[in-house]
């Protein structure tokens, strides 16, 4: 009777047996038929994030990888014993033991499912859980089986070091983050090897289900998994009572996200590998990445852009970009590209500082310092500010000024301080417009492209795109005493070799880059066109510019201390124009706050600034910029070139007049009546601004009071030339024949010396006669015509025009 139990036990142990037999049989050639996945027979790595690091190390921005996962890979021996020794405890504590697939824990999770009738526990190795990872199977019998024969494959080609190093770099820890390297950096801001043991604890506990243990939304959870973890850690005998009580002591301290989402328009351009030509791609090559960046101080540009644009936003401006630059070593301090990345309805994720735009008046000090250069000007060089025609291949150019306004002579301080547009057309005509095109990019404008045909004398004016990238580097030029020198914005890279920059060069002689940064400092000189208190004014000397595009699409401040140059573009992405914003209303506020800033977090050059070389003060007549004459009563100091020798002034000449009319005095006049008095004097292309402006010169006439014998005496210029000044030799106009002929008519202008009357003829008939200065009105007529003008018994030379 006893026997058949016993046999039906060696029956069921022999059946059980070859259950096992089979399965194990199963697993093997199963095993044997499984490929190790593509995931793992190519090495350790992946599609990582990318760490974007400020100057001084900390997290400037994580930039998630192909996946949309924050991930970064660790190797093993970076780990660290305590990560290593909490995730063996939470997930598989006979790891060192089993060949993928643990058949005591395996039959303890078939027995604990049947008792509960639904799985409890699927008994996963880290084997099993790195199958599931790296090639998902169904949740079902089959689906099981097939992770497990992979797992076996795993086992088989894999050393243990090798499946746990894929393991923790593949696992989930919940918010987008895979993988230790990033789960520490991003919960806990420091590397896996720091954590302590309950920090690692915690971790460990965290990829059994990402979502119901979530450090986000369930921190409690978390505490309760990561304290059994340290439990098991003791019953391990991997930890001690003492460690085990201190770490289930220790509070849950995160650092979520430290280091936010900093500079996202510079992180977007040096992964696509669109700001430097000499800096490549990032993306997919590097996992972390060095920058130039200073984050307190990007925060705190970020923060100006919106209160500065907030007010503007009624005067329709929606976009501002910044960039800040360290001017001895070229390294970016801080990159805004627009004020929100996130505004998408105002585009936020354009960068402004890539963007191709239209400078306005910023390329002015190029202009000016190139004709110091080839010209000879000096900052007290006088330039006409007068009406001008030129002759282009797109038709007659007349510039005008911002205020609509003539302002006569002016010195090139004035000019170039108060921004008066017809003197630097007038000065990039008298360069050529090849040079100055030459000049933009020899100081890395190389957006400019086109043939100097395509911008005419209007480059000057802005006429062209360039970026505020390669804006910025070419005023740090001037900053750097004619020196150009690339921006730098990354240190390193890891895994990248980052070609040498481009040596430094010398792109405008040291005495021209010194004279373009006194009168660009000088707050006087701006006076006239901005006003007493402007944006501009500032507790410290700075050197600065404004810009305004046509239509005000675009406004600009660009400008430069010792140490740093700063660069402002104010305006909209979509091209609209702004409300009468110009450079000095929009991007100058914005400027200010910038340099302000970055010059309190930047520490001053050692030592007093170093004289410029080869330049000298010098006094010179406020009018004519010359040598100060007996007539010159406004004298003012002006910075020129050593050596430089000034002409005499021209503008000013004393005439003795008679009190009684305030005629001229003949030696007839007696002393007792006569005076001396100053008059200014305007010749040339001056005369007509003078006529037109009211600009009184000296008398014409003799005083009849003293003889009849000197009534009426003209008195003639010293000057006897004599040109015609509007329209330019060579021009063409067209009739329209549907509207009177008499309201087509143009302007006959002159220049001639101011006591003269001018005749004008066409075709040898008189057109007209009028004080110097002032236009005569023809009719036009379809033909050929030559004109000529005849002043104090002076002709001109001859201007031919096609009427058609």
């Amino acid at each position: 009777m006893s026997r058949a139990p016993d046999t039906r036990f060696v029956r069921g142990c022999r059946a059980l047996g070859g259950a096992m037999l089979a399965a194990l049989a199963w697993l093997l050639v199963g095993a044997a038929f499984t490929p190790l996945p593509p995931a793992l027979s190519a090495g350790g790595s992946y599609g990582a994030s990318v760490r974007f690091l400020d100057r001084e190390g900390e997290l400037l921005r994580e930039v998630r990888a192909d996946d949309s996962a924050r991930a970064v890979w660790v190797p093993l021996d970076e780990v660290g014993d305590g990560v290593v020794r909490a995730v063996l405890a939470a997930e598989d504590r006979r790891f060192d033991e089993h060949v993928g697939v643990d058949p005591a824990a395996a039959a303890r999770a078939v027995a604990t499912s049947i008792r509960a009738r639904r799985i409890v526990s699927g008994a996963s190795t880290i084997t099993m859980q790195l199958a599931r990872l790296v090639e998902p199977h169904p949740r079902t019998v089959r689906g099981k089986l097939g992770e497990m024969a992979m797992a076996v494959r795993i086992e088989a080609s894999l050393s243990k070091a090798r499946i746990l190093e894929e393991y923790l770099n593949r696992a989930p820890f919940g918010a987008g983050v895979r993988g230790i390297g990033a789960a520490s950096r991003y919960f806990f801001d420091k590397p896996p090897r720091e954590l302590s043991t309950a920090e690692a604890a915690t971790l460990a506990g965290i990829p059994r289900g990402p979502s119901f243990y979530s450090l986000v939304r369930r921190p409690d959870r978390v505490l309760a998994r990561r304290d059994r973890v340290l439990d098991r850690m003791l019953a391990a005998g991997t930890i001690g009572p003492e460690e085990h009580a201190r770490a289930k002591a220790e509070p849950l301290t995160l650092q979520i996200g430290k280091g936010g989402f900093g500079a996202p328009h510079l992180v977007d351009a040096l992964l696509a590998g669109s700001l430097d030509p000499s800096v490549p791609a990032l993306r997919g090559r590097t996992s972390r990445v060095e920058t130039t960046i200073d984050r307190g101080l990007q925060r705190e540009v970020e923060r100006a852009a919106g209160d500065v644009l907030r007010p503007l936003a009624e005067r329709h401006v929606t976009a501002a970009s910044v960039l800040v630059v360290d001017n001895a070593t070229g390294d970016v301090l801080a990159y805004v590209g627009s004020p929100r990345w996130e505004d998408d309805a105002h585009g936020g994720k354009n960068d402004g500082v890539r963007a191709r735009r239209q400078p306005g008046s910023t390329l002015k000090p190029f202009v000016y310092g190139l004709a110091m250069e080839d010209l000879g000007w000096t900052p007290a060089t006088v330039l006409p500010d007068v009406e001008l025609h030129l002759a282009t291949a797109g038709g007659t150019y007349s510039p005008r000024n911002y205020d609509e306004r003539f302002h006569g002579p002016v010195r090139l301080r004035e000019a170039l301080a108060s921004s008066y547009n017809v003197p630097a057309v007038f000065a990039a005509t008298e360069v050529g417009v090849a040079r100055v095109l030459d000049r933009l990019r020899d100081v890395g404008l190389g957006t400019l492209r086109e043939a100097p045909e395509f911008y005419g004398p209007a480059l000057a004016l802005g006429d062209g795109e360039v970026r505020l990238y390669d804006l910025v580097g070419a005023y740090a030029a001037i900053a750097r005493g004619g020196v150009h020198r690339p921006l730098r914005a990354v240190r390193a890279a890891e895994d990248v070799d980052l070609p040498a920059a481009p040596p430094e060069r010398r792109v405008m002689p040291e005495a021209e880059a010194a004279m373009l940064a006194d009168v660009l400092r000088d707050r006087t000189a701006r006076v006239a066109a901005f006003g007493e208190h402007s944006a501009l004014d500032l507790p410290f000397a700075v050197a600065a510019k404004t810009g305004t595009s046509k239509g005000y699409r675009d406004n600009w401040t660009v400008g430069f201390t010792r140490e740093l140059t700063v660069g402002v573009w104010v305006g909209n992405f979509d091209g609209s124009p702004m409300t009468k914003v110009s450079g000095i209303t929009g991007a100058a506020p914005l400027f200010a706050a910038a340099i302000s800033a970055a010059t309190r977090r930047a520490p001053a050059a050692d030592g007093p600034a170093r004289a410029p070389a080869g330049v000298a003060r010098t006094r010179v007549c406020a009018l004519s910029g010359g040598a100060p004459s007996p007539g010159c009563k406004h004298v003012v100091e002006e910075l020129v070139p050593r050596g430089h020798r000034l002409a005499p002034c021209a503008m000013h000449e004393v005439v003795k007049v008679d009190v009684r009319n305030g005629l001229r005095a003949t030696p007839a006049c007696p002393a007792r009546v006569v005076a001396e008095r100053t008059f200014e004097r305007f010749d040339g292309p001056f005369a007509s601004w003078a006529h037109a402006t009211g600009r009184a010169g000296a008398p014409n006439e003799s005083s009849p009071l003293c003889g009849p014998s000197a009534a009426r005496e003209i008195v003639s210029g010293s000057r006897s030339d004599v040109a015609i000044r509007y329209p330019r030799d060579g021009a063409r106009f067209l009739v329209d024949p549907d509207r009177p002929r008499a309201a087509q008519a143009i302007p006959l202008k002159v220049d001639a010396p101011a006591a003269a009357d001018v005749a004008l003829f066409v075709d040898g008939r008189l057109a007209g006669r009028s004080a110097a200065g002032a236009p005569v009105y023809w009719p036009l007529e379809r033909g050929a015509h030559a004109i000529v003008a005849e002043a104090g018994g002076h002709r001109s030379d001859p201007v031919g025009i096609v009427v058609e």
